[in-house]
């Protein structure tokens, strides 16, 4: 497989009233092309600090962050983001949301398809009919489906969520698990998912990475079966129970609440 982000020896600190505030260590990470790769670790551990760098809105103090084996040295149109506040502007109907991106980085295709594409997605996520309703019409759900729909409208090469989910309710969650696979099926791109949420992380990822407390480096690798089709029954089996266990035990390592030679019961 063919590697489309390469994190290499990378290190950065955040400058404070008391000093360099170290926040990754050595951090190393590949994802291969088309790959789904979920990172989870402490909270305050780096985690969003390692998205920006992928997406070029920072650089390292040291180390390189490529993209298709290109140093990343600013931001790129390649790049969707999705946050936890979905950010829909009121004044814009939810079509006119998704379709903000396409206005501020032009491309060549014209209004007719660039609305289709918006329309697509939006009909793709369960919000066919709703284009033209503003955003305080919608649902937490429903406007975090518009801003999915919105980081992938201009067709991203590497999709980056963090923590999108996070701030649902749990029901609304695992429908928006399962709408993300549906998601993934039809739009071809490279994830990266930053959560807390292991359950998540292992019905959505091919591959889960733990990092350390901080200073982060890349602490463990789990890598996910490929069962092919995933529904929340997965969640319940022996073998995702396994893999939550091996999980929390890197988890607990990682915060200093257990020793790395202790094996998960």
């Amino acid at each position: 497989m063919t590697s489309m982000i390469e994190i290499t020896g990378v290190r950065h600190a955040y400058k404070t009233a008391d000093g360099p505030l170290p926040v990754l260590n050595g951090l190393e990470l590949s994802v291969d092309e088309g790959g789904f790769v979920a990172v989870v670790g402490p909270s305050g551990c780096g985690k969003s600090t390692l998205t920006r760098l992928v997406a070029g809105l920072m650089k390292p103090d040291e180390g390189v962050v490529k993209l298709h084996g290109q140093p990343v040295k600013g931001p790129r149109a390649t790049v969707g983001m999705a946050f936890q506040n979905p950010v829909l502007l009121e004044w814009r109907t939810i079509l006119q949301n998704v379709m903000l991106p396409l206005e501020i980085v032009p491309t060549k295709t014209t209004r007719k398809q660039q609305e289709d594409r918006a329309r697509y997605l939006l009909a793709l996520v369960g919000l066919e009919g709703f284009e033209d309703k503003r955003p305080s019409e919608l649902s937490g759900g429903m406007r975090q489906r518009a801003s999915l729909c919105r980081a992938l409208v201009h067709q991203p090469e590497v999709l980056i969520l963090d923590e999108p989910f996070g701030a649902l309710d749990a029901f609304t969650r695992e429908d928006l698990w399962q709408t993300m696979h549906q998601v993934k099926a039809k739009e071809p791109f490279t994830g990266v998912l930053i959560t807390h949420d292991l359950r998540e992380s292992i019905f959505l990822a091919d591959q889960v990475v733990v990092l350390s407390g901080r200073p982060a480096r890349t602490q463990y690798v789990l890598d996910v079966p490929n069962t092919g089709h995933r529904d929340l029954d997965h969640l319940y089996t022996p073998e995702a129970a396994e893999m939550l266990a091996i999980l929390r035990h890197q988890i607990e390592i990682a915060q200093g609440r257990a020793p790395a030679e202790e094996t998960p019961a």
